[in-house]
């Protein structure tokens, strides 16, 4: 029994990780203030015929989720709204292809909640009058659409297509952690024990790694510490992308580097191959995990997980629970802290950024009628409003979750709004009464930091609290004054272009990083000229000229 209760909690956690992790309004409510127990609260969206409208209604549904249609809030939705769903519901894993299915068949719904839109697909389905535009709808009835446009001054132009329109709504999670998930993580009991300082320099940080792998900070009498360690194909796991940040900018997203409004690519330039000179020099002197380049996450954590003595000095990851368990008992990850971005010889100290409003996820297609249409975005203006985020999230009020007593302070020490109750760490591994993020919310860092700050931020219920306090002391605001939006709109022909040049141009700087950084390469004058000249072949002087244009217009007035 005691090993169940165990692997329950563990699930628990795990759950609670991907809320956190998946990736409202202001701290006035919105349109109303938490739901009440049966999700009931002024509408505030104006006329209401008092029928009932179907809307037949694409949604990708995580595993988590026992039966959509009879889970607490979509019951709580159509009370709430006058409306009845009918939904396409397909499993998370094969939304994508669904959806691409559905819309070459041209047997599309009314209505999508998780329709995943790219920017490009925007534009194309609404030039061919597939999507509705939104903005009459908006002003007719958007009031927390508005709202948020208002709240945040990049939203409205991100979301609206070159030709005025706004045809989809994303999901907004301001994942303050998220923002910056390019970290490193450091054993702060190794630095103690040898007497080191926290590094704050490339330097200082080579002779951390190098005492790391020396003077034995694990205790064992034996030679098998791992100064630095990573995962390739992870969430911000490869070292030499956190490292180059002591040059030059590096997104591992697009490498785009902004000068004077103007897109540059930064895997060219002469910081990049001094970048690239450090982190070949910490592979050399055996400072790098040669396996961080090639193991996976599961294969990563096996290490940071294996019984006997840790001999993990430091990792690139963004958050701990991706290297070390976090479950009840396992003590591992309460020894790391982050490291600050290091200062480079050119005095270079930058966090990689990652703000980003995602692909459209709610659209009203040409099938819909115009008493759909209104009921339509009706409901995605409350889903966009506190009391939906709080909902969809924790559900209705009482069970995972109360209004904070007064003496109760949120992560900044202010008066706190919400409370998590203990049940939700307890979540069994399916559950039917909250939509798990699905669809569409609108979570600013207002309500992610309006809750009741746990008092131990290395429990499990203070880790969000843990990774908002390390972001905060280490990572904001330390990214490029312009860094480049990583979603855009572009015509549609320069998109299809951008992707197929993207996708070859990021392969080539990826594979030459890890070529150069473990030697299979040589940072010669010859070999580095020969890598500059190769992106010549891949075009991309037309890739930057794509992006750019799209870049000027998104900036017009």
């Amino acid at each position: 029994m005691k090993t169940k209760k165990r692997s329950v909690k563990w699930l628990g956690l795990i759950l609670a990780m991907v809320l956190i992790l998946t990736a409202c309004s202001s701290n006035d409510g919105g349109s109303g203030g938490a739901a009440d127990g049966n999700g009931n609260a002024g509408n505030g969206n104006g006329e209401d015929s008092g029928k009932t409208v179907t809307l037949d209604t694409y949604i990708s549904v995580s595993p988590r989720i026992e039966d959509i249609n009879t889970n607490d809030v979509t019951k709580a939705l159509e009370s709430k709204l006058n409306i009845k769903f009918k939904f396409d519901a397909t499993p998370s894993a094969n939304a994508v292809d669904k959806k691409k299915l559905i819309m070459a068949s041209g047997d599309y719904p009314s209505v999508f909640l998780s329709g995943d839109f790219t920017q490009a697909e925007q534009i194309s389905y609404g030039k061919q009058g597939i999507l509705q535009p939104l903005n009459d709808l908006i002003d007719k009835y958007g009031n927390e659409i508005k709202r948020a446009f208002a709240e945040d001054k990049d939203l409205q132009a991100a979301i609206t297509a070159p030709d005025g329109n706004i045809y989809a709504l994303p999901h907004i999670n301001d994942c303050f952690h998220c923002w910056y998930a390019q970290k490193l993580w450091i054993d702060k009991t190794w630095l103690d024990k040898l007497g080191l300082k926290m590094p704050t320099t490339t330097d200082e940080y080579y002779e951390v790694l190098k005492a790391f792998k020396t003077q034995d900070p694990n205790g064992n009498g034996k030679a098998d510490e791992i100064p630095l360690s990573g995962a390739f194909n992870t969430w911000h796991g490869i070292p030499s992308n956190f490292l180059m940040n002591s040059f030059i900018y590096d997104n591992d997203e697009d490498f785009f580097l902004m000068k004077d409004g103007k897109v540059q690519l930064a895997a060219n330039q002469p910081e990049w191959r001094d970048g690239l000179t450090y982190i070949n020099k910490l592979f050399a002197d055996g400072l790098i995990d040669k396996e961080a380049f090639t193991q996976n996450a599961d294969q990563m954590a096996q290490v940071g997980n294996k019984e006997g003595d840790n001999v993990s000095g430091s990792v690139t990851a963004g958050h701990i629970g991706m290297y070390f368990s976090l479950a009840e008992g396992q003590n591992r990850h309460k020894e790391y802290v982050t490291v600050a971005p290091l200062k480079g010889p050119g005095g270079v100290a930058y966090s990689g950024y990652y703000k980003a409003y995602g692909n459209g996820q709610f659209a009203i297609t040409n099938k819909a009628t115009e008493e759909q249409a209104i009921a339509a975005i009706k409901m995605a203006d409350y889903m966009y409003s506190e009391e939906f985020a709080i909902m969809n999230e924790y559900g209705l009020e009482g069970k995972y979750w109360t209004k904070a007593q007064p003496d109760e302070k949120d992560v900044h020490g202010n008066p706190a709004k919400y409370t998590l109750k203990p049940e939700y760490w307890n979540l069994s591994t399916t559950f039917n009464d909250n939509w798990d993020q699905m669809g569409i919310t609108r979570r600013t860092r207002a309500i992610r930091e309006s809750w009741t700050a746990p008092a131990d931020m290395m429990s499990q219920q203070g880790y969000e609290f843990r990774l908002f306090t390390e972001t905060a002391k280490n990572y904001e605001n330390r990214q490029p004054e312009e860094t480049f939006p990583l979603t855009i709109f572009m015509d549609e022909n320069d998109a299809n272009e951008a992707i197929m040049l993207r996708t070859q141009i990021n392969e080539y700087v990826r594979s030459n990083m890890a070529q150069f950084v473990t030697g299979s390469k040589k940072l010669t004058e010859a070999e580095w000229d020969s890598y500059v000249k190769g992106f010549d072949g891949l075009n991309l002087s037309k890739y930057l000229d794509i992006y750019q244009k799209a870049y000027d217009k998104q900036k017009q007035p």
